[in-house]
């Protein structure tokens, strides 16, 4: 008799180191998968509901070079009034109802006092508004 790996059929056998090997690259393959697990995070979410409804269209205060203070061609404020409490009256009711996203946009005349630009952006810090640009 021959003393071969073979038996007489030309079957090799029961071979162990293939099989090895599959167990390994699959503990590997689990190892590698294992780390890659997604994990939970809380992500900040604004869902829509009821509340403020937010100004889409720009508001411009025009400061005539007299001193005449207008949004949308009403005036709010003569060169006499220095409280503006009518721009005042009217800027906190926009920002009460509609909430403003957009800054507002003072477009003093060439020939404006300084003072007159501070009163009108003293009325709207007053009236809520966060956001003030010069256009």
């Amino acid at each position: 008799m021959a003393s071969s790996a073979q038996s007489e059929n030309g079957d090799p056998g029961f071979q162990i180191a293939p099989m090895v090997d599959v167990v390994f690259v699959l503990m590997l393959f689990f190892m590698a998968s294992a780390g890659m697990q997604t994990r939970e995070r809380e992500l900040p979410v604004k869902l829509p509901g009821i509340g403020k409804r937010s100004v889409t269209l720009p508001i411009v205060i025009e400061i005539s070079d007299d001193g005449r203070v207008s949004v949308n061609e009403q005036v709010y404020g003569l060169p006499a009034d220095q409280s503006l409490k009518e721009l005042r009256k009217w800027m906190t009711s926009v920002v009460t109802q509609f909430g403003i996203d957009e800054p507002v946009i003072i477009r003093p005349g060439s020939d404006t006092r300084h003072e007159r630009i501070m009163q009108v952006l003293n009325a709207t810090a007053a009236s809520g508004v966060a956001k003030v640009t010069f256009g």
